[in-house]
């Protein structure tokens, strides 16, 4: 399922953005965004986006995934529709949150197996 919202700013399909980005309004990333900052009002994360980030401060609304490298941050009056990816995940009182966490220091593609191994080894 697809949610729009209007955006006042847009990195489009295709482009790439590496740094610091601060937008007054909305942003939708329909490319590749990679910073030590992102400061926006609402954002929308297109489809086979990439928002990698060192720390995200989520106050609004975010439509998509997120991966920060070191933490993300949701405030009371976040909203998010998205995976989160990072190895500090702090959730305020009234946060609304729909998608899966993974937290972890140590970036793995399958932590469900990693885990599963540890168990197993423990129970031998």
């Amino acid at each position: 399922m697809q949610i729009d919202i209007r955006a006042d700013t847009l990195i489009g399909a295709g482009s790439f953005f590496e740094g610091m980005l601060t937008v007054k309004g909305n942003l939708r990333i329909d490319g590749k965004f990679e910073g030590k900052s992102l400061v926006v009002d609402q954002l929308q994360v297109g489809f086979r986006t990439s928002v990698v980030a060192a720390s995200v401060v989520v106050e609004g609304m975010v439509i998509g995934n997120i991966s920060a490298s070191r933490r993300i941050l949701l405030l009371a009056t976040a909203r998010v529709l998205g995976d989160l990816r990072t190895p500090e995940l702090i959730i305020q009182d009234g946060v609304i949150l729909e998608g899966k966490c993974t937290i972890s220091h140590v970036q793995m593609e399958n932590a469900r197996s990693y885990l599963e191994s540890l168990y197993e080894t423990e129970e031998s």
